[in-house]
């Protein structure tokens, strides 16, 4: 196969792929998100569905991992309200467990041009701390930890680096646990027509995820001041 055929079947690849997260976001994803942003309506179609509608949920956040425009907060919200804070939390990490393990085997086959399916150079470029070995696993959990963290992105930054599937997925499995558990326990709080506790865990989340926020800008920040630098020092040598 020569190199002109590889690139074609490679540019094809990527482009069916655009053209798939832009159809399941269109068509899947903004449906699915009017109806998690719809407690009520949600849970009456949970209940109706029976074992199809937890089935049906985690499809759910795994295209919402997938297709990472798609926000994930209204179905952790829902899950919490539907299916109250456990189930909703093991349905959850079920399917971003699943969903994380695609986007990383994807990236892993079609490298960084994958990632600017979604994301800019310059966004790619100020997670570059992440490929140092030494900080690695360590940024990537806590950034994983934090509420208010883009995670769907590190998902993608995840294949990137020098990490391996059983790695990550372990990172995801553990270090999503309390950003998941805040959501789903505002959402059976809700739920519950206990709007006091749904406040408060609201207003904890918000503080949280604003200094998550925060601690990451912070981190890319410093990336892209190291970045200019570590470019002359090249071109210096």
């Amino acid at each position: 196969m020569t190199g002109k055929t590889q690139k074609r079947l490679w540019l094809g690849a990527v482009a069916v792929f655009i053209l798939f997260c832009a159809v399941v976001g269109w068509y899947v994803g903004i449906p699915m998100v009017r109806l998690a942003e719809d407690p009520e309506n949600f849970r009456m179609w949970v209940d109706r569905s029976g074992i199809w509608g937890r089935i049906s949920f985690v499809a759910m956040v795994v295209i919402q991992v997938i297709v990472a425009l798609i926000p994930g907060e209204p179905l952790e919200l829902a899950a919490g309200y539907a299916f109250g804070a456990m189930e909703g939390t093991v349905l959850s990490m079920a399917g971003i467990l699943l969903g994380s393990w695609i986007v990383f085997a994807l990236v892993r086959r079609f490298g960084v041009k994958l990632v600017q399916v979604f994301f800019s150079d310059r966004e790619i470029k100020s997670l570059g701390f992440l490929k140092d070995p030494r900080k690695t696993k360590v940024i990537a959990f806590i950034l994983m930890m934090i509420p208010g963290t883009p995670k769907d992105f590190l998902s993608y930054f995840a294949g990137l680096t020098r990490l391996t599937t059983v790695q990550w997925l372990s990172i995801v499995a553990i270090a999503r646990i309390p950003s998941l558990l805040t959501s789903t326990l505002t959402g059976a709080a809700a739920g519950e027509r206990n709007y006091i506790l749904a406040g408060v865990m609201t207003a904890v989340t918000l503080i949280i995820s604003a200094a998550g926020l925060l601690y990451y800008r912070k981190l890319c920040k410093e990336q892209r001041e190291i970045m200019p630098d570590s470019g002359t020092q090249r071109r210096a040598g």
